[in-house]
């Protein structure tokens, strides 16, 4: 199918009603392990499902050809896919990453330098200095994640490419939080785009997995090479399912971001509430940058409540439409609480520096009634404010 489609029809058609045999409209699960020579020395495409598999390779290239990218890899989870991009470096390359990243992402990059695989800088990447100094040490890569997980901030994507390519860095976006559907990395510059296709791609919390979208082909080959030597390909069928989310994807995202957008100026408004964190906020200060670089502000946001944990204990609790989990992108509503979830796996300094604190609670907005969510929220922050609200002025 040409790149040169949209990519809504991309996602919706890629490899449908392609089955030579039987004329299936849905392209069929290609469970085998192994595939059958033509004779000797000659391969049909396909020999062993670590290294190729028919649904695999159907999902790697819809993902592709939606992000814009010359290949992809896909891998068994979203770690999976951040270490094969960093399975390139050598113990004297240096990696600049953001100060505010995953807690997993976090917690690999410094288990990597404890190990000396490489060394790693995190930066705040909205201060000009600060990712100044980090690229005069000649990084091999720099890692952006934007929006941030979980303060939503928002870096802008052309800049950092323009800068980490002066310095010969390659840039590698995680594009987890928004999909294709709503930013594509590749054609503002980066040269790698993952994702934890468990999140938005897949988007029915059912399959764990990841990939690695490359801007050209000989590093799609060199990072399938390598997955194909550790064994972290991903089974087909968690391929066939994560290919069946896909179809979905726009409509799914663009219903969520409406309400989340909707979820986000009411909680604006809540006197419990003492900060909210969507970059479609006017107020947010990665607005203007959002809307230059994406196509919709995501169905992701955090807030901040008034009270300290208590409240938060007391809110996480009251929920009933909205699930206390971690995760993101699924059609229902989940709420975390990064400090002892998401990112726990941070020490408390880095939260600190992060500006993760304990009063932080991330929501991913699900396909629920608007009004059912919001009012959801009500009645649980009034639950949460209950006692705060029993004490003497």
């Amino acid at each position: 199918m040409s790149k040169s489609r949209d990519p809504r029809t991309i996602a919706a058609a890629n490899g449908v009603a392609t089955d030579s045999a039987f004329g299936a409209v849905t392209p069929p699960i290609h469970l085998s392990t192994t595939f059958a020579f033509d004779g000797f020395e000659r391969s049909r495409g396909h020999d062993y499902s670590r290294t190729s598999n028919p649904t695999r390779s159907l999902l790697a290239e819809t993902l592709a050809e939606i992000e814009g990218g010359a290949g992809a890899v896909i891998v068994s989870s979203g770690m999976a896919a951040i270490d094969l991009v960093f399975s390139q470096l050598r113990s004297d390359d240096l990696v600049v990453a953001p100060h505010d990243c995953y807690g997993g992402t976090h917690r690999l990059l410094c288990a990597r330098r404890e190990r000396q695989h490489f060394d790693v800088v995190f930066v705040d990447q909205n201060d000009e200095q600060a990712v100044g100094e980090a690229l005069d040490g000649y990084p091999a890569m720099v890692l952006v994640e934007t929006p941030s997980n979980p303060l939503m901030r928002v870096v802008d994507i052309r800049s950092i490419a323009d800068r980490a390519g002066k310095r010969g860095a390659k840039l590698v976006v995680d594009n987890t939080f928004l999909s294709p559907a709503l930013q594509r990395p590749l054609l503002l510059g980066a040269d790698y785009v993952v994702h934890s296709t468990t999140k938005y791609l897949n988007g029915h919390s059912d399959v764990v997995g990841g990939a690695v979208v490359a801007a050209t082909q000989s590093d799609a080959e060199v990072l399938a090479a390598w997955a194909n030597v550790v064994g972290v390909t991903a089974s087909p069928f968690d391929c066939y399912l994560t290919l069946r989310g896909i179809r979905t994807l726009f409509p799914r995202v663009a219903q969520q971001q409406e309400t989340a957008f909707a979820i986000a100026r009411h909680l604006e408004r809540h006197p419990l509430v003492s900060a909210v964190h969507y970059p479609g906020l006017r107020s947010h200060p990665g607005h203007e940058t959002a809307k230059k670089q994406q196509s919709g502000f995501g169905a992701m946001l955090s807030f901040e409540l008034k009270g300290g944990r208590d409240a938060v204990r007391r809110f996480v609790e009251s929920v009933r439409i909205f699930t206390l989990a971690e995760s993101l992108g699924g059609v229902e509503s989940l709420v975390a609480h990064p400090a002892t979830m998401t990112h726990a796996g941070m020490d408390a300094e880095a939260r600190r520096m992060a500006g993760i604190t304990d009063a932080l609670l991330r929501l991913s907005v699900g396909l629920e009634a608007e009004a059912d969510l919001i009012e959801d929220l009500d009645r649980a922050l009034a639950l949460a404010a209950e006692p705060a609200l029993e004490q003497p002025a």
